[in-house]
């Protein structure tokens, strides 16, 4: 255990000259993160205390510990984070919605609250000006199309209220597109689906695929007129899970302009893992508790199974190596970093079980011989790329009237 603990350590520190590099880096060009479940968290895991969760201090002592408070962001170099306003995929109907504009409503109370540090923006121009006077640009990102209830009118109107991107599924496939981990009901997109991803073009609203089936993917990339992304994912071809993109979308992802922002969730880093996972779920089933806590707090059974079956080590290099991946596959300017803090449901990857841990991956990359450039298109150019090419798309639109139409 002392070996271990030593070369984890040793993994984890990086040489002053490569820690010296990364630092100077995201000065200058900061990381802007996909997607982070604070808002949820502070509704189900707070309580929905906003104001009263110090997010000035480090959260992760908290009863309900954390992954995301502002140290924490700012040792990561974290200078725009989009924050997911995520509702259950079983929620359905107005109060879908409802649910939707209290999340929203969490957001932009927990950064109204920590101003010096924290303001809203909606435009890539927002978010470099933002950085540039030493704050973190908050954008809002709504997580999955079932929050829409089928009606254009809410995706206008959640725009309205400064969402940026909207993933068109979450885990339950919609009559209007199908999810990649459930059955299909839609075909991929459907007459529908069609018109929201035109709307969202037409509206500025970046398209996000993370979450949708293969089919869904690939109509999506042939009806956008707009880059899209994927908030939160990770390579098929590196660790096999059906939220993960085969190399064939991953590189029409790229060639569309896109990026696919890589997700930290061991779920989609590790084959080994998700078998370790996998089986654990089984066991629970078998003993009648719940699979989905995981360490101290986990049933009683579980604990002493996991204490006979280790959980395997999931890290930086794991992530290192989906975003290698990506890069190989759809070019350095097709990848960026969707961490999933506080999504994250277990344990984060070690080194970056925080939003601290940005620079330990950067390190990595140094070491595996990325460019300066390349770090730079990663941590934020990239992304900051794409909301201008939307934000153009959205601007040569701007005479086009709104679609006027529902899911049936």
């Amino acid at each position: 255990m002392l070996i271990l603990a030593l070369l984890l350590a040793a993994q984890a520190a990086p040489d002053a000259a490569v820690a010296a590099r990364v630092d100077r880096l995201l000065a200058r060009t900061p990381v802007i993160d996909g997607h982070n479940d604070l808002a949820w968290e502070l509704r189900d895991k707070q309580g929905g205390a906003v104001e009263a969760t110090d997010l000035s201090r480090d959260t992760a002592a908290l009863p309900h510990p954390l992954q995301t408070d502002i140290p924490r962001l700012r040792r990561g170099r974290v200078g725009g984070q989009f924050w997911s306003v995520w509702i259950p995929a079983d929620t359905i109907g107005p109060r879908a919605v409802e649910m939707t504009l209290e999340e929203i409503d969490i957001v932009r109370r927990f950064v109204a609250a920590h101003p010096a540090d924290l303001a809203l923006a909606t435009t890539a121009a927002d978010v470099k000006r933002i950085e540039r006077a030493g704050r973190i640009a908050s954008m809002i990102g709504v997580e999955g199309g079932h929050q829409i209830d089928g009606r254009l009118s809410v995706l206008r109107q959640y725009k309205a209220l400064g969402v940026g991107y909207m993933t068109l599924t979450h885990g339950k496939s919609l009559e209007w597109a199908d999810s990649a981990t459930d059955a299909p009901r839609a075909g991929g997109l459907n007459p529908f689906g069609r018109q929201v991803v035109a709307e969202m073009n037409r509206i500025g609203m970046i398209v996000d695929v993370s979450h949708v089936a293969d089919t869904t993917m690939r109509d999506v990339l042939a009806v956008s007129t707009a880059p899209v992304i994927a908030s939160h994912s990770g390579a098929r071809a590196v660790t096999v899970a059906p939220r993960n993109i085969p190399d064939d979308l991953l590189r029409a992802i790229g060639a569309k302009g896109g990026v696919v922002m890589v997700n930290f969730y061991p779920a989609f880093l590790s084959n080994a893992w998700r078998a370790w996972d996998a089986a654990r779920t089984a066991y629970a089933r078998s003993a009648g508790v719940a699979a989905d806590v995981y360490g101290a707090r986990a049933p009683a059974p579980l604990v002493a199974w996991d204490a006979a079956h280790p959980e395997p080590a999931v890290g930086v290099k794991e992530v290192a190596d989906h975003v290698e991946h990506v890069a190989r596959v759809a070019g350095h300017g097709a990848v960026g970093l969707g961490g999933d803090y506080d999504g994250i449901n277990g344990t984060a990857p070690q080194g970056l079980s925080g939003v601290d841990g940005y620079p330990l991956l950067f390190a990595e990359l140094v070491g595996r011989g990325w460019s300066d450039a390349d770090l730079a298109r990663l941590a934020g150019g990239n992304i900051l790329r794409v909301m201008e090419a939307v934000e153009a798309v959205a601007a040569r639109s701007a005479r086009l009237p709104p679609v006027d139409a529902m899911a049936r």
